[in-house]
């Protein structure tokens, strides 16, 4: 089984100071976000619950998913939610060359028409790029957004209401947390997404999109 953390300590966010962890305030505002998709119906379930709940969220889509869903993808821009870059086809910063890896990020960004000239969000597959890729991306404006808490809804090892507690034990004000929108990780995140919105709400957390 892959080695993760569910709530990244205070010495990784030191070392790696030049990433996104989590961005704190005093208002208990928190950021969901979701990686891999657009995904058919999976993505559509979020949404809607979203919807419902009158929450705004950050989607990191892989682009090979943009390209198979693009109706989708557009129903995420036109309800008002921020857009991140994942890569063309999620790929492994630590297993692929600098020019290799940089190249398959700005394939994904030409996909989602991004118009915004300041800066950009990124998310690394796996959380894994190396400092010169990163390097790279924050000279082309690129914002590397990783995460304070870890749903691990994409483990299938572990029981949907353990999903549901690495959010609600490890959540405070400023927290980015990580959801999948993705086949793999549906039964837990269905599970656990709307029972940690009822619990933030219930314990006076707000929703807002990660700023680029």
């Amino acid at each position: 089984m892959s080695f993760y953390w569910v709530k990244t300590n205070q010495l990784i966010k030191k070392i790696f100071a030049n990433y996104y962890w989590d961005l704190p305030n005093q208002i208990k505002s928190i950021y969901l976000t979701f990686d891999d998709g657009p995904t058919p119906e999976i993505t559509d379930w979020v949404l809607d619950l979203l919807k419902d709940q009158n929450i705004k969220a950050t989607f990191f889509c892989i682009g090979k998913n943009i390209q198979s869903n693009p109706l989708l993808f557009e129903r995420i821009k036109k309800e008002g939610h921020s857009i991140g870059n994942h890569t063309f086809n999620h790929v492994n910063g630590w297993k692929t060359k600098n020019k290799q890896y940089i190249n398959n990020v700005e394939i994904c960004e030409c996909l989602l028409d991004n118009k915004d000239n300041v800066s950009k969000l990124f998310r690394p597959p796996y959380g894994k790029l190396t400092r010169s890729q990163s390097k790279i991306l924050r000279s082309k404006g690129y914002k590397i957004i990783m995460w304070d808490v870890l749903s691990a809804d994409f483990d299938t090892t572990i029981a949907p209401e353990q999903c549901l507690n690495n959010v609600i034990s490890t959540v405070q004000s400023g927290s980015i947390i990580v959801f999948h929108d993705s086949v793999k990780a549906a039964t837990n995140m269905q599970h656990a997404l709307p029972k940690v919105i009822r619990f933030l709400k219930d314990n006076g957390y707000t929703f807002e999109t990660i700023p680029k």
